[in-house]
């Protein structure tokens, strides 16, 4: 039993995915919005103006966004699969790691497919800017905040007894 919940493994494992699915369904919307918007781009009058380096750019977007959305919908094919055999904590495992790809491929297909419409609307150099800033601030929000969080939440919790860890990251004198 977990002391903080008590719940079993298996009910701790049900909340997981229950949680991860409600995830899954936030970053899936985005996901075919943008699917949806690069498969537009291929029809539209300017579309055969494109050098090749937009058309390049493209195409690779294109390909970020459809395995974004394969890695991303995968845990709801797993656990189809594999429900009805008790492996509810792989489950769990496998789709986070899958979900966790997934959203670095769609990190990547933002920042490309900003890349690619900065650099037609303005120029390249600005289309490179905003591809590169869109992956920073991704980053910042997906995977260093939520480390940073992480880091210091268990700080906080293997400080002695009664003693708080600081806040902040660490200072030497």
């Amino acid at each position: 039993m977990d002391d903080e919940r008590n719940e079993t493994p298996l009910e701790r494992a049900d909340r997981n995915f229950g949680e991860l699915l409600q995830e899954l369904r936030v970053m899936q919307t985005g996901v075919q919005f943008l699917f949806a918007f690069l498969l537009t781009l291929a029809f539209t009058a300017r579309f055969p103006s494109l050098d090749t380096t937009q058309r390049a750019t493209y195409v690779t977007t294109l390909l970020l966004a459809v395995l974004a959305a394969a890695l991303l919908t995968a845990p709801a094919a797993v656990h189809r699969v594999l429900f009805h055999l008790g492996a509810k904590p792989q489950i769990v495992r496998v789709s986070s790691r899958l979900a966790a790809c997934g959203m670095g491929a769609l990190v990547l297909a933002l920042s490309a497919s900003v890349l690619l419409v900065v650099d037609v609307t303005l120029n390249r150099a600005a289309g490179i800017a905003a591809g590169v800033g869109t992956f920073m601030v991704c980053a910042g929000l997906w995977a260093v905040m939520p480390w940073l969080l992480r880091r210091a939440l268990v700080r906080r919790r293997a400080a002695p007894s009664g003693e708080e860890a600081p806040e902040g990251p660490e200072r030497s004198p």
